[in-house]
């Protein structure tokens, strides 16, 4: 929206568009920008608030969505639909990060958003109080668009963890600083830009973490499947990490390991099944011997109890001690339910 400032009202505007008005508050306003009664301002349209004297409309010009719209405004092909922004991140007044995608393969996406000697971008950063723009080249591939996401950084390699949606990102020493950015500032926008959480890290701490990771698994696999060292970094060479991959990877597979005959992987397939078998049976008497605690709360049910009794929540009062967005985050659980659980659990406190 496209209004003019009517008014000031403890810090937020008043701003009036045709017939309307809307409300800037003053933490949707850009960091350190001086907006005076009768300036002419863009705004995105945040929402509707619905009050007791009719609908409020509530602006804001530091969302990610502002900049996305300013770009389709001096970009015509993303009018057109021959390029799109796929993702954007901001640091409102400092910083922004932008992923552009062409459907067109004759038409450079970052060009034609910089512009003639910048002309598009310029306009754009100089709505934004001197914002500093970064357009990156979106991508399908999420270590490539990473990859992009952290420039000006140059990134030496990246292992990504499809389970916990995190990347290690491995950069050179002298690079560490520029991949970081002040105050983390770049990493936290690429973080937000590809929806990826990020660990930046130099090589030699990579190489150290690594070597950590491989000690566990080889921990595991001679403890689990009563193995020697040997054959147990046979296994991990060949990729298995866990007792899952050994016992239920495709026969096939495993018969192509050259150092492994039938017998073998035979026995090792029996004997991780066996292992998480223990496992699993453990785990259902741990849950049974909640019965006296987690179980009789009101709202908990068996598959959270198994789950909070694996993380080591075994009483109430181990769930009380637990802050929201921990339990958030063991369990996956929303908000509203685990704030309610913990409140359940906090209750004979105050008996």
């Amino acid at each position: 929206m496209t209004g003019v400032i009517k008014r000031m009202e403890r810090g937020s505007a008043i701003i009036e568009s045709g017939r309307l008005e809307a409300l800037l508050p003053r933490d949707q306003m850009i960091p350190k920008e001086n907006l005076r009664v009768g300036d002419r301002v863009r705004a995105y349209l945040l929402r509707i608030d619905r009050g007791g004297r009719g609908p409020q409309l509530i602006l804001s010009r530091v969302v990610p969505e502002f900049i996305i719209k300013l770009f389709e405004l001096e970009v015509p092909e993303i009018e057109e639909g021959l390029l799109e922004i796929r993702a954007a991140a901001r640091d409102a007044g400092m910083r922004a990060k932008i992923a552009v995608k062409s459907n067109d393969q004759r038409i450079d996406p970052i060009g034609t958003c910089v512009g003639m000697r910048g002309s598009r971008v310029q306009a754009v950063t100089g709505e934004l109080g001197g914002e500093r723009v970064d357009i990156i080249l979106w991508s399908a591939d999420p270590a490539q668009f990473v990859i992009g996401a952290l420039a000006p950084a140059d990134v030496s390699s990246i292992v990504v963890d499809e389970d916990k949606h995190s990347m290690d990102v491995v950069v050179e020493e002298e690079q560490l600083a520029m991949a970081i950015g002040r105050s983390g500032q770049n990493v936290r926008l690429a973080s937000e830009l590809t929806g990826w959480n990020l660990n930046i890290m130099t090589v030699k701490e990579a190489a150290q973490k690594h070597e950590e990771e491989y000690t566990a698994i080889r921990k595991v696999f001679i403890e689990k499947l009563d193995v020697d060292e040997e054959l147990a970094d046979i296994l991990i060479q060949e990729g298995f990490s866990t007792l899952e991959e050994v016992a239920y990877v495709p026969l096939a597979e495993m018969l192509e390991i050259d150092a492994f005959d039938e017998n073998t992987v035979n026995e090792l397939r029996s004997r991780a099944r066996n292992a998480l078998l223990t496992e699993a049976i453990a785990s259902e008497e741990k849950v049974e011997n909640l019965a006296e605690s987690l179980l009789k709360m009101e709202g908990m049910d068996n598959d959270t109890a198994a789950l909070l009794a694996g993380k080591g929540v075994i009483t109430m009062d181990d769930l009380a001690d637990l802050a929201v967005d921990d339990l958030v985050e063991m369990t996956g659980m929303d908000e509203e339910r685990a704030k309610q659980l913990i409140m359940t659990a906090r209750a004979p406190w105050f008996a």
